[in-house]
Protein backbone atom coordinates (compact mmCIF):
# COMPACT_ATOMS: atom_id res chain seq x y z
CA UNK A 1 0.00 0.00 0.00
CA UNK A 2 1.47 3.32 -1.05
CA UNK A 3 1.18 6.51 0.97
CA UNK A 4 1.29 8.58 -2.18
CA UNK A 5 3.41 9.14 -5.22
CA UNK A 6 7.11 8.51 -4.91
CA UNK A 7 9.07 11.61 -4.01
CA UNK A 8 12.14 12.65 -6.02
CA UNK A 9 15.45 11.54 -4.56
CA UNK A 10 17.04 14.82 -3.59
CA UNK A 11 19.57 14.22 -0.78
CA UNK A 12 18.03 16.71 1.64
CA UNK A 13 14.61 15.05 1.28
CA UNK A 14 15.51 11.37 1.73
CA UNK A 15 18.64 11.78 3.88
CA UNK A 16 18.63 15.19 5.57
CA UNK A 17 15.06 15.54 6.80
CA UNK A 18 14.74 11.97 8.16
CA UNK A 19 18.11 12.38 9.92
CA UNK A 20 17.00 15.64 11.55
CA UNK A 21 13.71 14.05 12.60
CA UNK A 22 15.62 11.09 14.03
CA UNK A 23 17.95 13.34 16.02
CA UNK A 24 14.99 15.34 17.38
CA UNK A 25 13.08 12.18 18.37
CA UNK A 26 16.19 10.71 20.02
CA UNK A 27 16.67 13.89 22.04
CA UNK A 28 13.00 13.84 23.03
CA UNK A 29 13.19 10.23 24.21
CA UNK A 30 16.41 10.97 26.12
CA UNK A 31 14.60 13.37 28.46
CA UNK A 32 14.93 11.95 31.99
CA UNK A 33 11.20 11.65 32.63
CA UNK A 34 9.18 8.87 34.23
CA UNK A 35 5.67 7.80 33.29
CA UNK A 36 3.97 5.48 35.77
CA UNK A 37 7.34 4.91 37.40
CA UNK A 38 9.00 3.81 34.16
CA UNK A 39 11.54 5.66 32.03
CA UNK A 40 10.82 6.42 28.40
CA UNK A 41 12.14 3.77 26.00
CA UNK A 42 15.37 4.55 24.21
CA UNK A 43 15.18 2.79 20.86
CA UNK A 44 18.06 3.16 18.45
CA UNK A 45 16.16 5.29 15.95
CA UNK A 46 19.03 5.59 13.44
CA UNK A 47 18.65 1.85 12.76
CA UNK A 48 15.39 2.71 11.03
CA UNK A 49 17.32 5.05 8.75
CA UNK A 50 20.22 2.65 8.17
CA UNK A 51 17.82 -0.11 7.12
CA UNK A 52 15.64 2.14 4.97
CA UNK A 53 18.46 3.91 3.18
CA UNK A 54 20.13 0.64 2.25
CA UNK A 55 16.85 -0.77 0.91
CA UNK A 56 15.94 2.38 -1.02
CA UNK A 57 19.15 2.59 -3.05
CA UNK A 58 22.93 2.47 -2.80
CA UNK A 59 24.35 5.91 -2.11
CA UNK A 60 27.62 7.61 -1.29
CA UNK A 61 26.05 9.99 1.25
CA UNK A 62 24.00 7.46 3.26
CA UNK A 63 26.95 5.76 5.03
CA UNK A 64 28.28 9.15 6.10
CA UNK A 65 24.86 10.08 7.48
CA UNK A 66 24.72 6.73 9.31
CA UNK A 67 28.22 7.40 10.70
CA UNK A 68 27.10 10.84 11.89
CA UNK A 69 23.99 9.36 13.53
CA UNK A 70 26.10 6.74 15.32
CA UNK A 71 28.56 9.33 16.59
CA UNK A 72 25.63 11.43 17.77
CA UNK A 73 24.30 8.45 19.77
CA UNK A 74 27.74 7.85 21.29
CA UNK A 75 28.00 11.47 22.40
CA UNK A 76 24.41 11.58 23.69
CA UNK A 77 24.54 8.32 25.64
CA UNK A 78 28.15 8.74 26.79
CA UNK A 79 29.40 5.54 25.19
CA UNK A 80 32.77 4.93 23.61
CA UNK A 81 33.11 7.08 20.52
CA UNK A 82 32.49 4.98 17.43
CA UNK A 83 30.58 2.13 19.11
CA UNK A 84 27.13 2.90 17.66
CA UNK A 85 28.65 4.20 14.45
CA UNK A 86 30.25 0.77 13.94
CA UNK A 87 27.03 -1.04 14.88
CA UNK A 88 24.89 1.08 12.56
CA UNK A 89 27.35 0.74 9.67
CA UNK A 90 27.41 -3.03 10.21
CA UNK A 91 23.62 -3.12 9.95
CA UNK A 92 23.69 -0.85 6.90
CA UNK A 93 26.27 -3.07 5.21
CA UNK A 94 24.32 -6.26 5.91
CA UNK A 95 21.18 -4.76 4.39
CA UNK A 96 23.11 -3.42 1.41
CA UNK A 97 24.59 -6.87 0.69
CA UNK A 98 21.25 -8.69 1.12
CA UNK A 99 19.18 -6.01 -0.63
CA UNK A 100 18.51 -8.12 -3.71
CA UNK A 101 17.08 -10.95 -1.57
CA UNK A 102 14.64 -8.53 0.06
CA UNK A 103 13.24 -7.28 -3.23
CA UNK A 104 9.62 -8.26 -3.69
CA UNK A 105 9.19 -9.68 -0.19
CA UNK A 106 6.00 -9.13 1.80
CA UNK A 107 5.82 -6.53 4.55
CA UNK A 108 5.98 -9.23 7.23
CA UNK A 109 9.10 -10.74 5.69
CA UNK A 110 10.70 -7.31 5.41
CA UNK A 111 9.92 -6.80 9.11
CA UNK A 112 11.79 -10.06 9.81
CA UNK A 113 14.77 -8.74 7.80
CA UNK A 114 14.59 -5.51 9.80
CA UNK A 115 14.51 -7.44 13.10
CA UNK A 116 17.51 -9.51 11.98
CA UNK A 117 19.36 -6.33 11.03
CA UNK A 118 18.58 -4.84 14.44
CA UNK A 119 19.81 -8.02 16.14
CA UNK A 120 23.06 -7.91 14.16
CA UNK A 121 23.62 -4.23 15.01
CA UNK A 122 22.81 -4.80 18.68
CA UNK A 123 25.03 -7.89 18.74
CA UNK A 124 27.89 -5.86 17.29
CA UNK A 125 27.39 -3.10 19.87
CA UNK A 126 27.07 -5.65 22.68
CA UNK A 127 30.24 -7.51 21.75
CA UNK A 128 32.36 -4.40 21.29
CA UNK A 129 31.07 -2.78 24.49
CA UNK A 130 31.81 -6.02 26.34
CA UNK A 131 35.36 -6.02 25.01
CA UNK A 132 35.88 -2.34 25.85
CA UNK A 133 34.33 -2.46 29.34
CA UNK A 134 35.62 -5.94 30.26
CA UNK A 135 32.16 -6.86 31.53
CA UNK A 136 28.85 -7.85 29.99
CA UNK A 137 25.93 -5.47 29.75
CA UNK A 138 22.56 -6.35 31.24
CA UNK A 139 20.92 -8.63 28.67
CA UNK A 140 17.41 -7.75 29.84
CA UNK A 141 18.02 -4.04 29.24
CA UNK A 142 19.59 -4.76 25.86
CA UNK A 143 16.64 -6.99 24.98
CA UNK A 144 14.11 -4.27 25.85
CA UNK A 145 16.03 -1.71 23.83
CA UNK A 146 16.17 -4.16 20.90
CA UNK A 147 12.42 -4.78 21.21
CA UNK A 148 11.72 -1.01 21.27
CA UNK A 149 13.80 -0.64 18.11
CA UNK A 150 12.20 -3.58 16.27
CA UNK A 151 8.73 -2.19 16.99
CA UNK A 152 9.66 0.90 14.96
CA UNK A 153 9.56 -1.02 11.67
CA UNK A 154 6.44 0.84 10.42
CA UNK A 155 8.58 4.00 10.29
CA UNK A 156 11.13 2.22 8.11
CA UNK A 157 8.37 0.84 5.89
CA UNK A 158 6.88 4.30 5.46
CA UNK A 159 10.25 5.79 4.48
CA UNK A 160 10.91 2.95 2.04
CA UNK A 161 7.43 3.29 0.57
CA UNK A 162 7.91 7.02 0.01
CA UNK A 163 11.21 6.81 -1.86
CA UNK A 164 11.60 3.26 -3.22
CA UNK A 165 10.32 3.97 -6.73
CA UNK A 166 11.80 7.44 -7.04
CA UNK A 167 14.99 6.32 -8.79
CA UNK A 168 14.26 4.34 -11.96
CA UNK A 169 17.88 3.08 -12.17
CA UNK A 170 17.34 0.74 -9.20
CA UNK A 171 13.94 -0.84 -10.03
Amino acid sequence: MSFGAAKPLTPWRWLGLPLLECVAATLLLAIPMRLFGLRLPEPVLPLVLAFSWAVIRPSILAPFAVLFAGLFLDLLWGGPLGLWALALLTGYGVVLVTRSMMAGQSQVMTWVWYAATCAIAFGTAYLFSMVLAHQAANLIAVGWQLFATVVLYPLAHRLIDRFEDADVRFR
